[in-house]
This record gives C-alpha cells, sequence and structure tokens, in this order.
C-alpha cells in the first residue's frame, strides 16, 4: 500500500487537475476499506452566521455563506477563477472562517483610524488561501461600509498587455487604457453611493474641451474614464489621489486591498515600442498604485497579498516578503503587519472534504472512504488548491 501510495504522489504532482484516485485504483486501492466515511451533521462544516464582523474563533473551520446578489456587488472581480467555478457549479458562494482571516478582522477591529494606515501583508506558499483570506477581509468592511478600493489582479498590469499609450499628462509614463477601463467599471459597481457623496477638490481638465469642475461628484471623474478610454487611466489617478486626501476627514473608511502587491515592484513583461523594457514605476497605473500603499495617509487599513504568480523572474518555490518583493519592494512596505497563511489543518481539511461530500462533488466510490479521505489528504498535503484540483475528477 505505501508503495502505490509513494507512485500515486509522483503521478498526481505532475498532473493540473490530478485524478490520483481513478489511478489508484488500478495501482493497490483494491485493500481500501469499502466502508463509506458516516454522513457527518451539516452544523459541523457550516455556519448560519454570514456576518463577518460577527465571525469569531469559535467559527473557524466552518464555512459561512455570501448571497450570490451580494458577491455579484462587492466582487465584481474580486474572486479566484477556480473559486467563481465553485459557485457555478454549487449555484453558492461558501467561504470558510480560517484563523488568517479573523486576526485581520481582530486588527481592523482594533485599530485607531485617526493614526497612519497600517499595512497588513499576507503571504504563503502557493494555493494555501490567500486571496481567498483577502476576499474575507474585503467582504467584511464591505458590510461595515467601507469604501472599498480592490485590485484583485495587479499581475495584469505588468504583462500581457495589449495597449501602451504615451501619457498626456506625463511624458515618461505609459497608460493602460484598456486596464484603466475595466478597473473603473467594477469600481463603480462596488462603491457607486460613495462615488456620489465624494466630491472632487479641485478642477480636472481632460483636453482642450472637457473638463471636471471642482465641488463635482467623483462619479463624473469615473464616468470620464469610461467615456473616454484614453482618459482612463488619468481618472483612475485623479480618483486615487483624491480618495487619499479625503480619507482622514473622518466621512468615510477606506480599504485599499491589493492581491499580488509584488507585481508593483521588479519586473514587467512589457516592451516599448523600440522593443526596450518597461520598468512597473513607467506605468500609470502602477505609479499611483503605489502611492496608496504608502501609509502616509489616515483614515483606513492598507491590506495585500504576495501571489507567486504576480513575481515574474522569481523561483517557483519563493513565497515570504523579502523574497518575493525584493529589497525595493520590502523597503517601500516596511514596517508592516505579516499575516501567514498555512495549509489547511485537520479541522479544516475534515470541513472542506465535508463539504465535498455534502455537495456530491466527490463521485468515486472510494473517494468515500477513510482510506480514501486519508489518501487525498496525504496526496493534497492539506493545500487548498490540491486538494480542489484532486477532487475535480473525482
Amino acid at each position: 500500500m505505501l508503495r502505490s501510495l509513494k507512485g500515486l504522489v509522483c503521478r498526481s504532482l505532475k498532473l493540473e487537475r490530478g485524478c490520483a484516485l481513478h489511478t489508484a485504483h488500478r495501482d493497490g486501492l483494491s485493500s481500501v476499506s469499502s466502508q463509506d466515511v458516516p454522513e457527518r451533521p451539516r452544523a459541523v462544516f457550516h455556519t448560519s452566521e454570514s456576518d463577518p464582523a460577527k465571525h469569531t474563533e469559535q467559527h473557524e473551520g466552518r464555512l459561512y455563506n455570501i448571497p450570490l446578489e451580494e458577491v455579484n456587488a462587492v466582487f465584481p472581480h474580486g474572486l479566484p477563477q477556480r473559486f467563481q467555478q465553485q459557485i457555478r457549479t454549487f449555484n453558492e458562494a461558501r467561504v470558510m472562517v480560517r484563523k488568517p482571516a479573523l486576526e485581520l478582522l481582530a486588527y481592523l477591529k482594533g485599530s485607531n483610524l485617526t493614526h497612519p494606515a497600517v499595512r497588513y501583508v499576507i503571504y504563503g506558499e502557493r494555493g494555501t488561501g490567500k486571496t481567498m483570506t483577502l476576499c474575507h477581509v474585503v467582504h467584511y468592511c464591505s458590510r461595515q461600509g467601507w469604501l472599498v478600493l480592490h485590485i484583485p489582479d495587479a499581475h495584469l498590469w505588468v504583462k500581457n498587455c495589449k495597449e501602451l499609450l504615451q501619457s498626456s499628462y506625463n511624458k515618461d509614463r505609459l497608460d493602460q487604457p484598456l486596464q484603466a477601463s475595466v478597473w473603473l467599471k467594477n469600481f463603480k459597481t462596488s462603491n457607486e453611493r460613495f462615488l456620489q457623496e465624494i466630491k472632487t477638490q479641485k478642477k480636472y481638465m481632460w483636453g482642450k474641451r472637457e473638463s471636471t469642475e471642482e465641488g463635482r461628484p467623483l462619479m463624473e471623474v469615473v464616468e470620464q474614464g469610461l467615456a473616454r478610454v484614453r482618459s482612463a487611466s488619468d481618472a483612475v489617478g485623479v480618483l486615487l489621489k483624491e480618495l487619499k486626501q479625503q480619507s482622514h476627514r473622518g466621512s468615510f473608511r477606506l480599504l485599499v486591498a491589493v492581491d499580488g502587491v509584488n507585481a508593483l515592484w521588479g519586473q514587467t513583461t512589457l516592451r516599448k515600442e523600440d522593443k526596450s523594457p518597461v520598468s512597473p514605476e513607467e506605468l500609470t497605473l502602477v505609479h499611483n498604485l503605489r502611492k496608496m500603499v504608502k501609509n502616509d495617509w489616515s483614515g483606513g487599513a492598507i491590506v495585500t497579498t504576495l501571489s507567486q504568480t504576480g513575481s515574474l523572474f522569481k523561483p517557483s518555490s519563493a513565497y515570504t516578503p523579502q523574497e518575493l518583493l525584493g529589497k525595493e519592494g520590502f523597503d517601500a512596505l516596511d514596517p508592516f503587519v505579516p499575516i501567514p497563511v498555512p495549509n489547511y489543518s485537520a479541522k479544516e481539511f475534515e470541513s472542506c472534504y465535508g463539504y465535498y461530500l455534502e455537495r456530491r462533488w466527490l463521485q468515486h466510490e472510494k473517494a468515500r472512504t477513510e482510506d480514501g479521505k486519508a489518501e487525498l489528504q496525504f496526496l493534497s498535503g492539506s493545500n487548498p488548491r490540491q486538494l480542489d484540483r484532486l477532487a475535480g475528477p473525482l
């Protein structure tokens, strides 16, 4: 049995959507007990408490539900692709309450927002659930009435950009109108109320004939960027500048949430017309976002994640802040509060496994046995992403 497990590990690590138990049935799982895992009470892995503000240690390891209409409003663009697929499959959005998120929520609840914004850096090995931890925080702040400035895909701003234009505001920078307009559209969806209430502090010129007057709703800045895509990058810059300058007044609380913040430093895959490389600081969007993650403003918090996806030209095994941020990025974010996200604990694995059984996501007869469960835990290493990939074909 041990020999077959070793073979299974080698094979499953090579598979993107592992089919370990199908192979195991052929290579030596005939000795696995046929006794099914007993049905678990729903309360073991679910919680009816859907308000993140009320989540405590007693909810740790349990899954809470986010209403689908709330998902569309809070996360128009901010959920991992595989979680979006799970929502479509199960027709519900269940997020696990985990210790790193509870730690972050406790920090936010106890923060003095009149002090400079505290920076939190969520990090961990690949697939441990860093983005979902950030999404839990975003959901909490949205429920609490914060204005949420969410960048769910910072790495997309530094690679595979189809259109780069010279900035009309600063000739040394490059605009990314398509990325900027997409982000503006989603930001509008999540924060429409605030955009109507917050007013501009000065007049902004968009060209010889177009302008936004002082005292107008920020919604007009967003609409300008959406109507004139060429102005989208500048509109993002104005929006971020206004929010940062006005956050200290106390009329709104501001969460800056950046997934893959390490993409703001290092290298890009982008090239100029002369084929020379583009550095991150030359990009208007990156330049303005770097300003938002400085702690020279008050009235909110800065919560970020480090992502291997956004760490171009870094070893695939790198995951610590020093490795992924590099000296420049680390110095720019220092001081910060580190929030490590580990693999599933035994309790968290049980909850996820129980949920997959309940939703009949695990169809293979061997996957429903105690030995099959143990093998899933062994092959996945209790890594959330690996467990999801192994369970998919079963």
